[in-house]
């Protein structure tokens, strides 16, 4: 830690830079809790004992993901429902779904990331970015936005918006939907952009390339698609049996 932050002013530390570090981590819920618990310790220790001059604990009261948390992914009744969300949910939703980013990178994308049939997206957990096929859709939700900066979600004409300004917007519209839409969370849309994929039959190494996952979570998400693909023959099978087809 000293290595890579040993040259850094602690004091500029914010809530919002801890809640990015959160998001980066969310698929792996454990180490990203681990993450948060260390800086309330190091920031706790650096002030209280070391009696350096900080303000508050910028991790302090940060919801922890917790050892058993899964996140699951979005029903269709619940996209279906983004029709009444703020703009900033919606444009941050459809760049989720269409990219398989994680929200923060979705949240901060620029115009220039899209050129044509392709765009380049960003895997912040592994710091690096690579050019993947745009699908149509989101090349025409990009091309009708209004242009206000060089971000898709922009703040001024640099700067993109913050993931806490976005994420507090959807937090509040999530509440009107009711309790069933409580488990849901933004990251939730990155796994069902995953399900998607597989529903569609993309296999395992192109779901990879285009979402930047790891090979377990999309096996994980892959079984939860071929549970309902399986359902749905059933079903479909069962009443082309009442017919007498």
């Amino acid at each position: 830690m000293l290595e890579k932050n040993g040259d850094k002013d602690v004091r500029k530390t914010t809530r919002q830079h801890v809640r990015q570090i959160q998001s980066k981590l969310a698929d792996t819920p454990r180490k990203a809790d681990h993450t948060i618990q260390g800086i309330r310790m190091l920031w706790n220790y650096g002030r209280k004992t070391l009696d350096w001059p900080l303000g508050d604990n910028p991790a302090s009261e940060i919801t922890l993901f917790g050892p058993q948390r899964e996140l699951p992914a979005w029903p269709e009744w619940m996209v279906q429902a983004l029709e009444t969300a703020p703009l900033d949910v919606r444009i941050t939703s459809e760049l989720i779904l269409g990219t398989g980013q994680r929200p923060n990178a979705a949240i901060t994308m620029r115009r220039d990331q899209f050129d044509g049939e392709w765009m380049t997206v960003r895997d912040e957990k592994g710091d690096e970015s690579y050019e993947v096929f745009c699908p149509p859709r989101s090349a025409a939700f990009v091309a009708g936005l209004p242009i206000s900066g060089q971000h898709l979600l922009a703040k001024n004409l640099t700067q993109a918006k913050g993931y806490d300004a976005v994420e507090r917007q959807f937090r509040k519209w999530r509440d009107t939907l009711g309790e069933n839409a409580a488990p849901y969370s933004l990251h939730g849309l990155r796994k069902l952009a995953i399900v998607q994929l597989a529903e569609a039959e993309y296999g395992d190494a192109q779901i990879q390339a285009v979402t930047g996952q790891s090979a377990q979570m999309v096996a994980f998400y892959r079984a939860k698609a071929s549970k309902k693909l399986l359902s749905k023959s059933a079903q479909n099978l069962g009443d082309q049996n009442k017919n007498g087809t």
